[in-house]
This record gives structure tokens, C-alpha cells and sequence, in this order.
């Protein structure tokens, strides 16, 4: 988890914040942790899919010299 935080408004639909007040209660986790939990877990799967589309974009291979020249390594 994040050591610093920032407090943030967002605006939810009712029935989303009704499952969420009950998953919290349910779970005896904070709507907040739940959340962030989803958001992280929602980000890792979007960042999945960003690989997959560049990869799927690729015109190809590099050589590891060309690479490692680019880094300026």
C-alpha cells in the first residue's frame, strides 16, 4: 500500500455505494482499502492490456547493441 495518501472526492452511482457499503460491512474492511484495491487491481489489468496492444503494434525485433545504445548504457 501507498505510504502517502491525498485525500480525493469522487462521485459513485447509488447502487455501486449500496454494494460497497455491504462488501465493507461484509468483508469488516474499509470502503477506502476496498477501493484502492479495486483501483489497483483495475490499473495492473489496463496496464496488461496497453502491453498487449504495443506488442501487437510491434514492427519487430531490435538488436540487444541497438537497445543498449538507446539507453545510452
Amino acid at each position: 500500500m501507498y505510504k502517502t495518501v491525498k485525500p480525493t472526492t469522487f462521485t459513485l452511482s447509488l447502487e455501486l455505494l449500496d454494494d460497497l457499503d455491504i462488501m465493507s460491512k461484509e468483508l469488516g474492511k474499509k470502503k477506502t482499502a476496498i477501493i484502492s484495491e479495486a483501483l489497483e487491481m483495475y490499473m495492473d489489468y489496463q496496464d496488461i492490456q496497453l502491453a498487449k496492444k504495443r506488442l501487437s503494434q510491434s514492427t519487430g525485433t531490435i538488436k540487444a547493441d541497438d537497445f543498449f545504445k538507446e539507453l545510452g548504457v
